[in-house]
Parts: structure tokens; sequence; C-alpha cells
């Protein structure tokens, strides 16, 4: 069966354990933390990736991203968790706890570093996982080739800092549950050259496919 047909199905067995009728349709949770951080950056980042998955996949999508608190119980509505921005970042003890028991139980969290996240995102999840660390993640690992090719890891995005982009995962029990973009900015690939010219099409038809693959990855395994 093709990978994003399974997703498809995956996404239903999902979706029956939700009470909200449009749970049957992907959308992806925006994590609202605390501490000050912009976790309500690149605003039209997620809804295009929406769009492209509703257009170039079988997963049936909703259009519109949601944003939920990690303290919320709606957190485990939502099989995939989004963080970004540029600044600091606070989980109470009840993210912690809710953080951690989602992650273990099935979700996966993508996070992406809009510059600048670096160092607070992973002392917050160090108090969600105090025994597990971020490995690199090597170019041969599935997320970079299950729908689209990236035969050399992650796309080069947008150039804040020099060197190459530096993908990171957190993994329980081998199985990948956190998975961490530096240096690439694939969310301002995502909101495409109407936003940030400087990257144009191209690195927005890049942005797109990789965190496709992301996506498909964290539905399928």
């Amino acid at each position: 069966m093709n990978r994003v047909v399974l997703v498809g199905a995956l996404l239903w067995i999902w979706a029956g354990s939700s009470a909200d009728a449009q749970s049957s349709k992907l959308t992806i949770a925006r994590i609202k933390y605390g501490g000050g951080g912009d976790w309500y950056g690149n605003r039209t980042a997620i809804n295009n990736l929406l769009k492209f998955l509703d257009k170039e996949s079988n997963i049936r999508v909703q259009e519109t991203e949601t944003y939920v608190e990690p303290s919320d119980v709606r957190l485990f509505d939502y099989p995939i968790l989004y963080l970004a921005g540029h600044g600091n970042i606070k989980f109470s003890e009840e993210d912690i706890k809710n953080l951690r028991r989602h992650l273990s139980s099935g979700g996966f969290l993508w996070c992406d570093d809009d510059y600048g996240i670096d160092r607070f995102f992973r002392r917050e999840m160090k108090k969600v996982f105090p025994d597990l660390d971020f490995v690199p993640i090597p170019f041969s690992h599935p997320i970079f080739r299950i729908v689209y090719s990236f035969p050399q890891g992650l796309p080069k995005i947008h150039e804040h800092d020099g060197g190459p982009p530096e993908a990171y995962g957190l993994f329980l029990d081998g199985r990948l549950i956190c998975f961490y973009s530096k240096n690439t900015d694939l969310s301002d690939g995502l909101e495409g050259p109407a936003v940030f010219p400087e990257d144009g099409p191209e690195k927005h038809e890049q942005a797109l496919r990789m965190a496709t693959n992301i996506i498909t990855y964290a539905l399928s395994y």
C-alpha cells in the first residue's frame, strides 16, 4: 500500500478515540507555550502545509491549524503537535505531565527552530523526558525519503546562521517521538515567497515537501 494512503487509514484509527466529529480529518495542533516566546509566529506556515497535504496526498485534512496549551486535556485529541518560535519557552508541571503522557502513548511533536529557541526548547524537553537526549538523525533515516527524497537530509531554507541544517530526535523505546529541525527554518519556507521573497518558490516547495515527510512519518510509525 502507498505510504500516503496508509497514513490516511491510520488517521481513522487515531480519530476513533475523539468525540469531535471533525477528528477524522487531520489538523496539526500548534503548542501555545508559556515563557514569553512567540509561539504564534509563522502564522500561515501550518495552514499552507495542510493545504498542500490536501492537494498532494490522500491524507484527509482540515485546512486550518488549531492551537492548544499543553496543560489542556484537548492535547490528546491531536496526534501531531507543532512548536516553533524565537525565544523563551516555559512548561508548567501540568504541561510536562501531559506532554510526557501524550508522546509516550503514540503522539508526535515537531519542533522547528525559528532561530533562537534552541536552549529553551532543549531545557524544557529535558524536564519532559529527563532520561532522553536529542541525537542527530542520519540521512539514511526514513523521514528523509518516506514520500519525497532528501538524500542529504534537511534542506537549507532560510539563512540565519551558516553551516548545514541539523536534524535531531528524541527516541523512546526505538520510536521517534520528537523531531527537531534546526538551522533550516522550515516554518519560514512554509510561509512562502509572499512572506519571505528572499527564499523564493523553490525553497517554499522544498519546505512543503520536507514537512510532508515529517507528517507522513509521524502517522506511519
